[in-house]
């Protein structure tokens, strides 16, 4: 592989690592204002707590990056992450989120050209490694907004997601 093919490919998955710290981050900071008790409220049938989608954000991440790129065996029950409605505290879904991102991270710093070109089967979805690192990705981000609408819901309070960044700079 040349030169340029190296650095578009760790800047790929350097910026997939980012965006994946930025997300965590932003959960953490939605668990800081949740109060323990609220952890496993819905705010109505169709939708799900903070701890379901925690424990389904490890789960689609486990499957994707950690079971399907680095190639280990799935064993994802999601139908579990959805049924819950109790049985880990804030600091135990922390801890959870933190080991499976970790996890990820692991399996990323590790991957290779072939492995990000390979096509593999995950959730009936014939993806290849760059489809999963970047559905992966997304699907984190997006439960992220979910965290964070239904804790500004829950506490009527900004979250300061990017307090001291000036947004509006202009490029």
């Amino acid at each position: 592989m040349n030169q340029l093919q190296d650095k578009w490919m760790l800047e790929f998955l350097d910026n997939a690592m980012y965006r994946l710290d930025a997300s965590t981050r932003m959960v953490k900071i939605c668990l800081e204002r949740v109060e323990e008790s609220k952890i496993w409220e819905k705010p109505n049938e169709s939708s799900n707590s903070i701890g379901n989608q925690i424990l389904h954000i490890c789960g689609n991440m486990t499957q994707y990056i950690v079971a399907s790129l680095g190639e280990h065996d799935d064993i994802r029950n999601r139908e579990e992450e959805f049924s819950l409605t109790a049985g880990f505290t804030k600091f135990q879904l922390l801890q959870k989120l933190d080991d499976t991102i970790e996890n990820a991270r692991a399996v990323l710093h590790q991957c290779n050209a072939e492995q990000l070109l390979k096509k593999r089967e995950v959730q009936g979805f014939n993806l290849s490694g760059i489809g999963i690192v970047i559905h992966a990705v997304e699907h984190y981000s997006y439960h992220t907004g979910q965290i964070a609408f239904w804790t500004k819901l829950m506490t009527n309070n900004d979250l300061g997601f990017y307090d001291g960044i000036d947004l509006n700079i202009k490029n």
